[in-house]
């Protein structure tokens, strides 16, 4: 199965070993709940680095691009909670792309994913959107991958939100973002030093020198199903 929906939040940040245990209570207990009962959320997913640093990848799968904008959206991310409020300023070098999923084979959710944050060269966008679309079709039946997703930034028309403004900067983007899952992090990492490296993906149309990977373990992830007793709760307060 592909992504859910037809759009994508893809963010990463840095969150501190002496926060983190209230950050991951907080981030499954309120903010996913809070998240997944906004209409158009459709999956969330939260993953840690794999090498046991303090970076992570957060994934909101979305019904299409306008929940990005939805009246029912916004207002939360301008009505943080006092949980929120306090922990947004702890959310280091946060990196927030708003996306239209472009590509999309296989399932996400399995044991490892690679993000490779990168860019098209210039007038090279629509051979490397070919060369990824046949990568997308073929690497979820290979053995130890499951699926391989590309999304594009593409930010709504939103002034800065009372979220950002705890984080304490303006939040950075990428452009293109490719997400590959496996339940085998070796042929994940693989991907990673080899079709879906530099050298391979310039070729392809890619611009040089504008490339960010990260491998990361899955940590939770939750349908809005899976967290509507707490999201009612959460309500009722």
């Amino acid at each position: 199965m592909a992504l859910a929906g037809t759009a994508a939040l893809a963010m990463w940040w840095q969150i501190a070993a002496e926060v983190r245990a209230d950050f991951e209570h907080w981030h499954a207990h309120e903010h996913f709940p809070e998240r997944l009962s906004t209409p158009g959320f459709l999956r969330a997913s939260r993953w840690r680095s794999a090498n046991g640093g303090d970076g992570m990848f957060v994934l909101y799968e979305l019904a299409d691009h306008d929940v990005l904008r939805s009246p029912a959206y916004v207002s939360r991310l301008n009505a943080p909670t006092p949980w929120s409020t306090r922990l947004m300023p702890h959310h280091r070098n946060m990196v927030r792309t708003q996306c239209r999923v472009l590509d999309s084979g296989g399932g996400l959710t399995a044991a490892s994913v690679l993000t490779v944050r990168f860019a098209p060269a210039v007038a090279r966008e629509a051979s490397l959107r070919l060369g990824l679309r046949k990568l997308c079709e073929q690497v979820p039946s290979r053995a130890g991958l499951t699926g391989l997703h590309l999304l594009r930034h593409e930010p709504p028309p939103l002034e800065a939100t009372t979220e950002q403004g705890l984080r304490g900067h303006a939040d950075a983007a990428a452009d293109w973002v490719l997400i590959a899952s496996g339940y085998d992090r070796d042929a994940v990492a693989a991907l990673g030093a080899g079709e879906l490296g530099e050298a391979a993906l310039v070729a392809l149309g890619a611009m040089p020198g504008a490339f960010v990977h990260g491998l990361f373990d899955l940590a939770y992830a939750a349908l809005p199903s899976d967290v509507e007793d707490i999201a009612a709760a959460l309500k009722a307060r």
